[in-house]
């Protein structure tokens, strides 16, 4: 369904957006991205545009003609930082979020994709997509849960008001991939502990006691899973859909996924006067599997994938916006000094 149609992915140069728009080229899509990454992380075969979707006639701008609108757009940072700037996350995120879908809406998008999170899920052994609206986002995620969970009232907002019926909504679980966001200050767990394992730290920190469990899932799996969504959009009628493994691994496991790949082997400490986040965090998936997903990517091959591309490749990390970075996070608070 994607031969010839014009789509529009922003956020396209991001951890999802990147194995996102290669598939749709590969589908014969004609592609356009918008993201305010340096050019040199977008597809070589679609159109990039460096815009600020802040702005509401920037997203006008980048939705005119286009036929299927995807948004990946979101303000990622480790939970340090999201919550000790929150605002920076917040107020940006909800921004984004109501700008692109007002926008492809005026625009007159027949299909919109909008990319919800794990986040929005109350602490329990397993996230069924059913159980978000019967109580509130965990504690440890309560700015990112709340922010998405009005994306997806927005959604349902237009569904009521304007008929559009087009919506499909998905919550990724921990997504990871190769060319992920490796800043120690801001990284999450997957690149955050690769980088120190590559950088020869012996011996290794990690907070918590390695118990907590959680549903990591490849990028390129969560991309598959969105193109599945966008053609089973009618069948799903407006039903949010979890991407993830749907498997739980502990960060113990993940670790010694991570130092088994090493030549020498450093000595792992567990800090556990840090906080470990919730027990359990893992996605049920029956939803996604009745529209043909099954992820693909093992842990690991996707880690031995990640840390081969930051041996190689690490200084690329650097090319792409951060939110949190000093000069950044002026920008992307309207009216902020």
């Amino acid at each position: 369904m994607f031969r010839g149609k014009r789509v529009l992915v922003a956020g396209g140069t991001g951890l999802i957006g990147r194995p996102l728009v290669e598939l749709l080229v590969e589908r014969g899509a004609r592609v356009t991205i918008a993201s305010l990454d340096d050019p040199s992380r977008a597809h070589p075969a679609a159109t990039f545009r460096r815009v600020d979707l802040l702005s509401f006639p920037n997203c006008l701008e980048v939705c005119e003609g286009q036929e299927i609108v995807f948004n990946l757009l979101g303000v990622k940072g480790s939970p340090a930082v999201t919550t000790t700037r929150p605002a920076s996350f917040f107020v940006p995120t909800l921004t984004l979020d109501t700008n692109l879908m007002e926008a492809a809406r005026q625009c007159g998008a027949e299909r919109f994709l909008f990319a919800s999170s794990v986040a929005v899920y109350s602490p329990a052994a397993v996230f069924h997509e059913d159980d978000v609206w019967t109580s509130f986002p965990s504690p440890n995620d309560r700015f990112a849960g709340w922010a998405k969970r009005i994306g997806e009232l927005q959604a349902e907002a237009y569904r009521i008001e304007f008929g559009w019926e087009k919506i499909a909504i998905v919550r990724p679980a921990n997504v990871y991939v190769a060319f992920d966001n490796f800043d120690l200050d801001n990284a999450m767990v997957v690149p955050s502990l690769v980088r120190r394992a590559l950088s020869g730290e012996n011996p290794l920190r990690v907070w918590g006691d390695g118990s907590p469990r959680r549903d990591f899932v490849h990028a390129r799996d969560v991309a598959a899973g969105m193109l599945l969504a966008i053609e089973n959009v009618e069948k799903l009628a407006l039903r949010p859909v979890n991407l993830g493994s749907g498997k739980g691994v502990s960060i113990e496991e993940l670790v010694s996924v991570i130092v088994s790949t090493l030549e020498k082997k450093p000595e792992v400490v567990w800090d556990e006067s840090k906080p470990r986040g919730d027990a359990t965090r893992v996605m049920d998936i029956e939803r996604a599997r009745s529209i043909g997903y099954e992820p693909s990517v093992s842990l690991a091959q996707g880690i031995r994938e990640t840390m081969d591309w930051y041996r190689t490749n690490g200084s690329a990390a650097t090319s792409r916006y951060d939110v949190f970075s000093p000069g950044d996070a002026r920008r992307l608070l309207p009216g902020s000094k």
